[in-house]
């Protein structure tokens, strides 16, 4: 069963500051926090899905340990309430690295939290210091290396295309991210929603937003550092709803709908491209056998990867076959394939 999330959003409570990209307001859909509704929240979701030990009453939007302690662990106790009836397995939450602490461990350890998210965007000081974070690189190792040490599992989520960032940079972050312990990872181009400083920004040239290209790209390159690294990426864009897609809340950036497709689009050509040119089958007719359960993935929407492959390489793709034990693209001799055995073009 899939893991799932019951989300609580608490939009910019704990935060000492704005970060020049947040509107955690639009971003979450949620403009006030009302405590008494958390449990009108979680009963209905719950009345969607199964009780079962893979669903979590996660803490998302603002900076969760760093709001009124009163209050972190009333939700806390309401949270823990769900874990002791056996209707939810854990408690998941998000947080700034600058809002880690012995005191805040201890407090947290008390109940079932299973997953500390940490918002750490990037690994660069430049970044870090021209978004307006708050804290440093080394205030997120720090971070990182006591959640682990307390027994929680940690998630770390970054940012493409922030002010200041390079691909280099966000290559940088990744490698980082993986050599800190995270066990997975979520991943954000930057939209520039309005009513934030980094709206301001576009306005008077300081800063350029990304377009889809770049932001595909930049993504994708990022996310083969993790999928490399044996780290799943958990999350890759904004949720598409309504509200995210609206012209009254996204002034630029890429806020397709399916931009994650986009991105394991473009990682999946990358590796076929790679492929095709280490084997030296650029001009030839080839049978692409790949993963069953990726398939879509790689041959991309509306075609696009086999078709740009085609055009590329020269490469003629004669079939696509779908294998349900294949864990990854292997070059495997053309003969093993029943419905080659005439022409006996190559695989891959």
């Amino acid at each position: 069963m899939a893991h799932r999330n019951i989300p609580i959003f608490i939009p910019h409570m704990g935060c000492p500051n704005q970060c020049v990209f947040c509107n955690q307001r639009s971003i979450s859909e949620c403009r006030s926090f009302d405590r008494a509704q958390v449990r009108v929240q979680i009963e209905q979701c719950l009345a969607t899905i199964p009780a079962t030990d893979d669903v979590e009453i996660a803490f998302f939007g603002g900076s969760f340990t760093g709001i009124d302690r009163d209050l972190m662990i009333g939700l806390l106790e309401i949270a823990q309430d769900y874990v002791r009836q056996g209707r939810v397995g854990a408690i998941r939450l998000s947080t700034r690295p600058d809002y880690i602490s012995e005191e805040i461990l201890s407090i947290l350890s008390r109940y079932s939290v299973r997953v500390i998210e940490l918002g750490l965007q990037s690994m660069d000081e430049r970044v870090l210091l021209a978004s307006k974070r708050g804290h440093t690189a080394q205030d997120s190792e720090r971070a990182c290396r006591m959640i682990l040490q307390a027994g929680f599992g940690l998630v770390g989520q970054m940012m493409i295309g922030l002010p200041a960032s390079t691909p280099e940079s966000e290559l940088a972050t990744a490698q980082k991210i993986c050599d800190m312990g995270a066990e997975a990872v979520r991943i954000y181009p930057t939209v520039v929603f309005y009513d934030t400083p980094l709206c301001e920004m576009v306005k008077n040239g300081s800063y350029v937003p990304l377009n889809q290209s770049d932001a595909v790209a930049r993504s994708a390159a990022v996310l083969r550092i993790f999928v490399a690294r044996g780290v799943p990426c958990i999350r890759l864009g904004l949720c598409a709803t309504e509200t995210l897609t609206s012209p009254q809340a996204v002034m630029a950036g890429p806020n397709h709908p399916a931009l994650g497709e986009l991105v394991w689009n473009a990682v999946w050509y990358g590796v076929l491209r790679e492929r095709v040119e280490q084997r030296g089958f650029c001009g030839e007719e080839i049978i692409l056998r790949v993963p069953a359960r990726e398939i879509s993935r790689i041959v991309g929407q509306k075609r696009c990867n086999i078709d740009r492959l085609e055009r590329e390489t020269g490469t003629r793709v004669k079939k696509i076959v779908g294998e349900k034990e294949l864990q990854e693209i292997l070059p495997e001799a053309a003969d093993t394939n029943k419905d080659a055995q005439e022409e006996k073009p190559p695989c891959i």
